[in-house]
């Protein structure tokens, strides 16, 4: 039985993904290519906590083999969260990369953007999807719905559009029915341990072989023993304890602020229906031939107060 260390912690991620060849196998099975080379950008990765949110972002420059065998450099934009959040800030990051001058090339005529492939690493379920991995690929089409092959692929329609790809952790459950999900299978959490979440058990037998998962166990097994890696899921732990505190406070809040809602719009109705009674009843008796001093007294209210009822009644 080995007891590894919980990727979905942004710590554990960046600990596994700075071992080259691991990102290599890792990112070669998500896009489906082969990557030949592979760097991590400088500066780029970040852990923020705005709002209380957890964000892991990291960006890879990759030499990949296309379908021609030739070989290619795209920019592959990976981000992590384990807790919901607002697709905006996707977005954000996203609108960023596009507009960062070093992800431009150009040749003798003209400056291109490279080709970005993103990967969206999702710790809660996106929707009603039904699958762990999602491809969402670019079509190249004519108005009539035809596929068009010729000059294709080009640089001006790859600097404006990209492939994106969807890992959803939650339906990670353990099956290796290909390539990518076994490699994944690290992630499924259904491997916890009963009474500390930061530490997924795996048996022997779950290597089978695969030097490729025997070395991402094996950085795993590494940081679990890692005593900074511990610390940093310590942080994480008590960033994601304060976030679920102050969801539920604003929630309680939200609840509070609806009875009181609720009871205000009681409290007015029951007001109104008492000043069309009062109406009804002033109308009535002064129909009845009754002056205003004995409507006033008969009801126990002031003169003034009949006259604005009154009044109120004959301008509607």
């Amino acid at each position: 039985m080995l007891h590894i260390a919980n990727p979905i912690y942004d710590s554990v991620f960046k600990y596994l993904l700075e071992d080259e060849r691991i990102a290599k196998t890792l990112l070669s099975a998500l896009i489906k290519r082969k990557i030949v080379d592979i760097k991590m950008r400088p500066n780029e990765y970040s852990n923020t906590t705005k709002d209380g949110v957890s964000m892991f972002r990291i960006d890879f420059s990759a030499l990949v083999i296309d379908d021609n065998g030739g070989k290619n450099t795209v920019l592959i934009e990976l981000q992590k969260t384990w807790v919901e959040t607002e697709t905006l800030r996707f977005r954000q990051y996203l609108g960023a990369q596009y507009a960062n001058p070093s992800n431009m090339k150009s040749d003798d005529k003209q400056c291109y953007g490279i080709p970005i492939i993103t990967i969206y690493i999702m710790g809660h379920r996106v929707g009603s999807i039904n699958v762990p991995v999602l491809y969402v690929c670019r079509n190249f089409r004519d108005y009539d719905g035809n596929e068009v092959t010729t000059g294709i692929p080009d640089p001006f329609i790859d600097s404006l559009t990209h492939e994106s790809i969807v890992v959803q952790i939650p339906l990670l459950k353990g099956q290796r029915n290909n390539r990518l999900e076994a490699l994944l299978d690290v992630f499924c959490q259904q491997r916890k341990e009963k009474n500390n979440m930061q530490i997924l058990t795996v048996d022997d037998d779950f290597l089978d072989g695969d030097e490729d998962l025997r070395r991402i166990v094996t950085r795993l097994l590494s940081a679990a023993s890692d005593t900074q890696v511990r610390h940093n899921m310590n942080i994480e732990e008590e960033i994601s304890m304060a976030l679920e505190n102050r969801d539920t406070e604003i929630m309680l809040y939200k609840q509070q602020l609806s009875q009181k809602d609720e009871q205000l719009s009681q409290k007015e109705e029951q007001l109104s229906q008492k000043e069309e009674q009062l109406a009804t009843a002033i109308r009535m008796l002064k129909e009845s031939g009754m002056d205003y001093d004995a409507i006033s007294s008969a009801l126990g209210i002031q003169s003034e107060s009949i006259t604005g009822q009154s009044d109120s009644r004959e301008q509607q």
